[in-house]
C-alpha cells in the first residue's frame, strides 16, 4: 500500500439532486481523508485543460457542456491506495456496468451525465490537482488516527 492523493470532482448533477452530503459521507466512511474541498464554477478553458485527452472524441462536447452547466465540488482525498480505492467506490464510467453499492451504481442514470470524476492514475492526479487547487489550499492535517487506517 502507498499513501496517495487523488482528485475528485462532483459534477453539477450531484448538486442539482442534493447528493453532496451522501457522496462525501461515503468517501469519509471508506477511510479517505479530505484535504481540499471547494464549491466552484469552472469555465471552458479549465474544462479543456482538465479533459484535454478527450478533446476530439465523440462525447467531449457534451461532457464539457455538462461540466460547465452548474457548480461543481472539487476535492482532494488522501489515503492508502486512494486512487484505486476511489475508483472502486465510484464504479465504472458506464453506468450500465456500475453495480449497486457504488456511487455511480446508486446515483448515476446516464453515462453522459456522469456524476463524479476521479483521477485514474497517479499521473492524472498530479496533473489534475494543481488545475483546481493552489498548494496553500491543500490542508495536510492529522488527528492522530492515521495509524489505525
Amino acid at each position: 500500500m502507498s499513501r496517495e492523493r487523488t482528485f475528485l470532482m462532483m459534477k453539477p448533477g450531484i448538486l442539482q439532486r442534493r447528493l453532496v452530503g451522501e457522496v462525501l459521507s461515503r468517501i469519509e466512511r471508506k477511510g479517505l481523508k479530505l484535504i481540499a474541498l471547494k464549491l466552484m464554477r469552472i469555465d471552458d478553458e479549465l474544462v479543456r485543460k482538465h479533459y484535454a485527452e478527450h478533446i476530439g472524441k465523440a462525447f467531449y462536447e457534451k461532457l464539457a457542456e455538462y461540466t460547465v452547466s452548474g457548480p461543481v465540488v472539487a476535492m482532494v482525498a488522501e489515503g492508502d491506495d486512494a486512487i484505486a480505492v476511489m475508483r472502486r467506490l465510484i464504479g465504472p464510467t458506464d453506468v450500465a456496468a456500475a453495480l449497486p453499492g457504488t456511487i455511480r451504481g446508486d446515483f448515476a442514470f446516464h453515462t453522459r451525465l456522469n456524476i463524479l470524476h476521479a483521477s485514474d492514475s497517479a499521473t492524472s492526479a498530479e496533473r489534475e490537482i494543481p488545475l483546481f487547487f493552489k498548494a496553500e489550499e491543500i490542508q495536510d492535517w492529522t488527528d492522530g488516527n492515521e495509524r489505525w487506517f
